[in-house]
């Protein structure tokens, strides 16, 4: 039986996905044009929870019928102008959290790496004081990274412009930096809110140029370190386009060592602090970031595109400092980039005509058009849909809100096909499930520490290639065990700002009848849809993945991924003794009823 149910649930959450959602604050904003819309596979109502479940992170209380009255379009239209909507609470989240705002160099000295201190303090003679000190010390830098996390969760939850915060999410993906490498947590404040928030919605070579000059970026994949090879010409202070910070100019000096060839390398390994060409950011530019692994770049493409961003470095990288172009490490010889000539005798203009080049190539164009309808339609979007956002994408030179707008008003977007086939990346269900409960948005880093928990840590995805978007890398039975737990540890009341008494339909059921309550239930957080199997899992109070748990839930839970494991210093892992995915919570009546349905598969899929 167990095997059968297990079965049963694995193959619901990886063929179909349930509810997410937003709102907006409408009052005052101006009335976007009238849509034409053309009949949709979707009924009314399903397209109501598919723009929540898509285009928001789940369904808070009212939004159904906030969206619903507005219209579908309407609310669209309005999402995809998000500078017209009030969010107040976003801006209170932002000011209640002080790091947000500071420069990286604020930051380092404000909190000071641990090993900063510690080397100084080995200066003198280490006294136990100044072991305490250093103890100090390392429980304020974890603050730095924390607090982006802190505020990724609560943003999500509480912004009226939730389709922002999405795209927000899908760039930091897509151009994933990893916050466990050295100081590079002390960047990621100023990458949000600098490179990837005000560009999310702009033009792709805006966001793209905001990204190569951003000291996350440049530590994360060691651009700040490239420097042009012995024996070539360097960015001379007398050659035409005289580049910015031209004060070393001149021939590079021999003796030092070649190019870094395996891109991987210095990521997994910060230690690499080898000179010269580096070419893992010209690889990540072209397989991840623009063209895609088949984007039909070769090896000497990538070879020469290291060479044109040769100088573009950090000022004082081990102070944060931000981005500055260094004519002394630039190779100013002739390239050639996918066809087109980069002429000698230049600066930084080779690096900004190489963006130039791939942001405007076709390959760019259909690469990041099939993400983003992987992200908002299916796993495998049609080709149909891909082929359109694609054309979108070259006819405005790359204006990503006129892509997602031919994405999310298209046929396929509101197909049958669609609907609920997504699966729920951990970040995802947690920050749907707060939304779904009418969760205040959580202060504390436990609810980031719980999307870690589930698989996901924020900001510390160590690859560059970032989170799946696919649903099946996400399930397997241990994370389906941990999902089904992290649902009755929320109705426990385990997830700060998360009590059930908040769901505003608590107190109507809760001396309601059984079967009442799981009408009620489903109703209010499975969008009135339920298989035979979840409503007999409801109405029974047992679900059979778990029957053989013991006292602990962690008997049946897997272990936290190793993406999770990173250094003490920057995110200890949470104490079993805290950890609610960890403790068997003893529920009864409609607490049990709400659990086990944010446990279902129809929760777990959007």
């Amino acid at each position: 039986m167990r095997n059968h149910c297990q079965s049963t649930i694995l193959l619901a959450l990886v063929g179909a996905a349930c509810a997410s959602g937003a709102t907006s604050d409408i009052s005052r904003a101006p009335e976007p044009a009238a849509v034409v819309v053309e009949a949709r596979e979707q009924t009314a109502d399903q397209q109501v929870r598919h723009v929540l479940n898509r285009l928001a992170f789940g369904a808070r209380p009212g939004d159904v019928e906030r969206v619903r009255g507005v219209g579908v379009d309407r609310w669209i239209a309005l999402q995809l102008q998000p500078s017209r909507i009030r969010d107040t609470a976003a801006t209170r989240i932002v000011a209640a959290l002080p790091t947000l705002a500071m420069s990286s160099r604020e930051l380092f000295d404000r909190y000071p790496l641990p090993q900063v201190v510690r080397a100084q303090m080995r200066r003198t003679e280490m006294s136990r004081a100044d072991s305490v000190e250093v103890r100090r010390v390392a429980q304020e830098s974890r603050r730095v990274l924390a607090e982006m996390q802190i505020a990724k969760v609560a943003r999500a939850v509480a912004s009226e412009r939730q389709l922002e915060e999405v795209l927000v999410d899908f760039w930091e993906n897509h151009f994933t930096v990893f916050a466990g490498k050295g100081p590079e947590r002390y960047f990621i404040a100023a990458y949000e809110r600098e490179a990837i928030r005000p560009h999310a919605l702009g033009k792709f070579r805006d966001l793209l140029g905001a990204v190569a000059k951003s000291p996350a970026m440049l530590f994360y994949l060691d651009n700040w370190q490239s420097a042009v090879e012995e024996g070539r010409p360097t960015a001379d202070c007398g050659l035409r386009g005289r580049p910015r910070g031209g004060a070393d100019c001149g021939q590079r000096p021999a003796g030092r060592r070649g190019a870094i060839r395996n891109p991987q390398s210095a990521v997994r390994n910060p230690a690499t602090r080898r000179r010269g060409l580096n070419e893992n950011y010209a690889r990540e530019l072209l397989e991840l970031h623009t063209l895609g692994v088949d984007g039909g770049y070769t090896q000497q493409d990538i070879v020469n595109v290291a060479r044109a961003f040769t100088g573009w470095t950090l000022e004082q990288p081990r102070r944060t400092g931000g981005f500055i172009f260094r004519a002394a490490m630039h190779d100013a010889g002739e390239k050639s980039v996918l066809g087109h000539r980069l002429t000698a005798a230049r600066g930084i203009e080779d690096g900004e005509q190489v963006l130039d080049i791939v942001s405007a190539h076709p390959s760019t164009a259909r690469f990041i058009a099939t993400k983003l309808a992987r992200r908002f339609v299916s796993d495998d979007p049609p080709a149909s849909l891909v082929d359109r956002a694609a054309d979108t994408f070259r006819r405005t030179s790359g204006d990503i809100r006129e892509v997602v707008r031919t994405i999310v008003t298209s046929e396929e977007f509101f197909s049958s096909a669609a609907y609920r086939a997504k699966v729920k990346s951990p970040f995802e269900l947690v920050v749907s499930a707060l939304r779904a409960m009418n969760a205040t948005p959580d202060m504390t880093p436990r609810s980031a520490q719980v999307v870690a928990r589930l698989g996901q840590p924020l900001f510390l995805h160590q690859a560059p290639n970032g989170w799946p978007e696919r649903g099946d890398a996400w399930i397997n039975t241990g994370a389906i065990l941990n999902r089904i737990n992290f649902g009755l540890a929320m109705a426990g009341g385990a997830i700060p700002g998360a009590r059930p008494e908040r769901w505003p339909r608590y107190a109507d059921l809760a001396a309601a009848a059984r079967a009442t309550q799981v009408d009620g239930v489903i109703t209010g957080l499975l969008g009135g849809e339920a298989s035979v199997e979840t409503r007999r899992i409801l109405e029974a109070g047992v679900n059979p993945l778990l029957s053989d748990c013991g006292q602990r839930m962690a008997d049946c839970a897997s272990a936290a991924t190793d993406s999770s494991i990173v250094e003490e210093d920057m995110m200890p892992p949470t104490r079993r003794a805290r950890d609610p995915l960890s403790r068997r919570q003893d529920l009864e009546g409609l607490r049990e009823i709400i659990g086990l349905a944010l446990g279902a598969p129809e929760f777990q899929r959007r």
